[in-house]
């Protein structure tokens, strides 16, 4: 092989070891396939089907994907990594469903070790004293429906068999997935939360990581790749 070949593989070469090395923090962006209404109830069917909200396309990078997990946790346990929006559901074989999420603002922000303690479908909302004082005036109680910014399932957080007033929940605002912007709790998508919803039961261990202790970009080491979810 002459120099020319040479050079060229070495580049070849380059350009594959970095595609490799950047698949540690960012999907490949392959065709996913589209949430599916399997788990879905009719009260789902017929409450997603007249929606107060304008259904927004969440960017690729947050679609519910299926990925190589690299962390000692075992299949069951739900993961939530605020720094990069994301939330994992652990899946056996090294593998895990990765949901686009948006978390708690910095100031907000709640970390540590919980278990779902109580689930709900399409719960209503009873905005805590600390959201009255910061958001306020709100409504006392809120119906459950797709108007109520719960969304469509609501997953209760509990610590020491008390209630850590967080949750993981749908939303009413799905454009916002990516983002830092609610009061402390994880939204997600109503068709991913439902999802979820249908992987989880009571007991489910939680863990939501601090500042810098997740994936990319700080310790860009926790998932590699993606594949598409059902």
């Amino acid at each position: 092989m002459g120099k020319a070949g040479i050079f060229m593989t070495i580049r070849v070469l380059a350009f594959a070891i970095a595609a490799v090395t950047l698949g540690g923090c960012i999907a490949d962006n392959g065709t996913l396939e589209p949430s599916t209404q399997a788990g879905w109830k009719q009260k789902d069917k017929d409450l997603m089907s007249n929606l107060p909200y304008n259904q927004a396309a969440v960017p690729d990078g947050y679609r519910r994907s299926i990925v190589a997990y690299h962390r000692k946790e075992g299949a069951g346990t739900i993961l939530i990594d605020s720094d990069s929006k994301y939330l994992y559901y652990v899946l056996p074989s090294g593998k895990a469903i990765r949901y686009g999420i948006a978390v708690g603002e910095e100031a907000q922000a709640w970390s540590g070790i919980a278990k779902v303690g109580r689930m709900e479908e399409w719960p209503p909302w009873i905005p805590t004293p600390s959201e009255q004082t910061r958001l306020g005036p709100l409504p006392a109680y809120v119906t459950g429906g797709p108007h109520n910014p719960m969304g469509a399932r609501g997953m209760y957080l509990y610590s020491n068999n008390k209630d850590t007033l967080y949750r993981i929940h749908g939303t009413n605002q799905p454009e916002l997935i990516g983002s830092a912007v609610s009061s402390g709790c994880i939204r997600m998508t109503n068709e991913d939360v439902i999802d979820l919803y249908n992987h989880v039961k009571v007991g489910t261990m939680v863990i939501v990581l601090g500042p810098h202790q997740g994936d990319s970009p700080f310790t860009p080491r926790m998932a590699l790749g993606s594949t598409s979810a059902n």
